[in-house]
């Protein structure tokens, strides 16, 4: 693994090691990128390994242009409209893909999430390329969001160390959300991370699987992950029985790096996982905010914990006393259309 100095840099050194293969780690305008070539098969194998994520859970991609787009997906007017308005820049828009990439990094539905940089020398590199490069954040899976080049090698291991062939150094960035992504492949643009870019005000965000629940919940804590050890942290769990919100904790205790499995606990109220990593308790049988206080909430508060508390609305006026000593971040989980999709909406205070 060789580092350098962004100033150092050569354009062509950087297209030299992708067209051989080679995994870079480059700064963007939001955070910095896994990059290879993603057409190129040993490549992309060569990414999934890193990051440490399944085969068959896609990948984006970062072009130069709309130009270069239409050479690997199909775009529709809603698609052509989101480009003009807000590409370049820090949005993902979601297309049928043509299926020129390599094998996984299309969707298993075969659609593929294009970016277009808004930073020099990623935009350099892809003309120079001529190649589209995969678009993934820098940290492995379920990490911390990467912002300095300690971000990133504090948290992987060796093994996945010896997998980067080059690393790109501008110093610590702007800490700035992940692209908003937008999938325009149904008659209507759906939002399925919420970034910086918004459409509307309301921030609602379609799950497609237990998976992207997981996801999503990894993103809020990296949304308020700053504040963990300075105040307490509590995720307020809204919605009907089986909406998810037991995967939602599940997907914040991966996040964590809670390594104990992360169980529902309807039956004992509150479990604790890692010693009081984090407290996950049940709203469902309370009759009353009292019980909430016999569970210790004021002092997890005063601790400074991280607290999921599913069926959250029948507590609520426990939970509202915090309002000024907790980061409370409600979270409303709600059917969609299909068996496995759920609509997520959150707002903290």
């Amino acid at each position: 693994m060789n580092i350098k100095k962004i100033k150092n840099i050569k354009v062509e050194e950087v297209v030299d090691i992708l067209k051989s293969g080679g995994l870079v780690i480059m700064p963007t305008e939001t955070l910095y990128g896994a990059f290879v070539d993603a057409t190129n098969p040993r490549a992309v194998q060569k990414i999934i390994k890193y990051k440490n994520r399944p085969f068959g859970k896609p990948y984006s991609v970062a072009v130069e242009n709309k130009k270069m787009a239409e050479n690997y997906v199909e775009l529709n007017e809603t698609a052509k409209k989101l480009y003009r308005t807000f590409l370049p820049g820090p949005v993902t828009v979601v297309s049928k893909g043509l299926h020129k990439v390599a094998p996984g990094v299309e969707s298993e539905n075969g659609t593929l999430g294009i970016r277009i940089p808004n930073h020099k020398l990623v935009l350099s590199v892809i003309n120079s390329l001529d190649k589209p490069i995969t678009a993934t954040s820098a940290n492995a899976s379920y990490q911390k969001r990467p912002y300095k080049i300690s971000d990133i090698l504090d948290n992987i291991s060796n093994t996945q160390k010896s997998l980067i062939d080059l690393v790109v150094d501008a110093g610590e960035l702007p800490n700035n959300e992940p692209s908003t992504v937008i999938d325009t492949t149904l008659d209507d643009p759906i939002i399925l991370r919420q970034g910086d870019v918004k459409l509307k005000n309301k921030v609602e965000i379609l799950s497609k699987s237990e998976e992207n629940t997981k996801n999503i919940a990894k993103e809020l804590w990296q949304k308020y992950e700053k504040y963990h050890g300075k105040r307490a942290i509590v995720f307020a769990l809204v919605g009907p029985m089986g909406s998810g919100k037991t995967i939602f904790t599940k997907g914040l205790g991966l996040a964590m790096g809670v390594k104990d499995d992360i169980v529902s606990p309807t039956y004992n109220l509150e479990e604790d996982y890692d010693e009081g990593k984090l407290h996950h308790i049940d709203a469902w049988r309370m009759s009353s905010d009292s019980e909430l206080t016999d569970l210790g909430f004021a002092q997890k508060i005063s601790n400074k914990n991280v607290v999921a508390i599913e069926w959250a609305d029948r507590v609520i006026n426990e939970i509202r006393t915090y309002d000024e000593e907790a980061v409370i971040i409600w979270v409303k989980i709600r059917y969609a259309k299909r068996q496995n999709e759920r609509w997520l909406s959150w707002g903290a205070t």
